[in-house]
């Protein structure tokens, strides 16, 4: 894979860009929706996206590669094996993350968090949070798109394989809503308040 063309091939050719009105995991709408798990459920596209990621964090020495739950568990998982390290998750607990079924981080772990699609990037910093609470460190972050509304600063390297520019509302200033479209709620996550 070569470029942000290549990715956003990837994705159309999976039929994962769908058009309408979309609720996101953030509670935003949007007419555009990215179905990751059209792509992640073909091991070939998810190994060819997770290698740009692992390619980019080769040179940090990353010990262990962190994501959320649920798409961030198959993108951690490849990245982790294609750097040879290994790979845990942060399930939802509370109002965060939290490593659960044994996993860990040891105090000065170098880790790379991973995560399928950014859009506000709290999920990334709820397992930003979990590994400095367990006394990790965090090496950098890895996702496959990024459709944040301008720059998102975690403070550490940030590497996305492409960057989609996408319309996103808050429910209030919806155009959709307004316009009658009927609001679809895709994937497992229930969205924030």
């Amino acid at each position: 894979m070569t470029g942000p063309g290549e990715v956003e091939r990837v994705f159309k050719e999976a039929g994962a860009i769908l058009e309408g009105h979309f609720q996101l995991a953030s509670g935003l709408h949007s007419p555009t929706y990215w179905e990751k798990f059209r792509v992640l459920q073909y091991p070939h596209y998810t190994q060819r996206l997770c290698a740009l990621i692992a390619h980019h964090f080769q040179p940090e020495k990353v010990q262990v590669v962190a994501g959320p739950t649920v798409g961030g568990i198959i993108i951690a998982f490849e990245v982790a094996r294609q750097l040879g390290v290994r790979a845990i998750f942060a399930e939802r607990e509370g109002g965060g993350r939290a490593f659960k079924r044994s996993f860990g981080v040891a105090p000065g772990e170098r880790v790379l968090v991973v995560d399928d699609v950014l859009t506000t990037g709290s999920s990334i910093r709820d397992v930003m949070a979990e590994v400095e609470i367990h006394g990790g460190k965090v090496a950098g972050i890895g996702v496959v798109v990024n459709r944040a509304e301008g720059e998102v600063d975690f403070g550490v390297p940030f590497f996305c394989c492409h960057r989609a520019v996408i319309l996103a509302y808050a429910p209030e200033e919806c155009p959709l809503c307004a316009a009658g479209i009927p609001l679809l709620k895709l994937g497992s996550t229930p969205a924030l308040p």
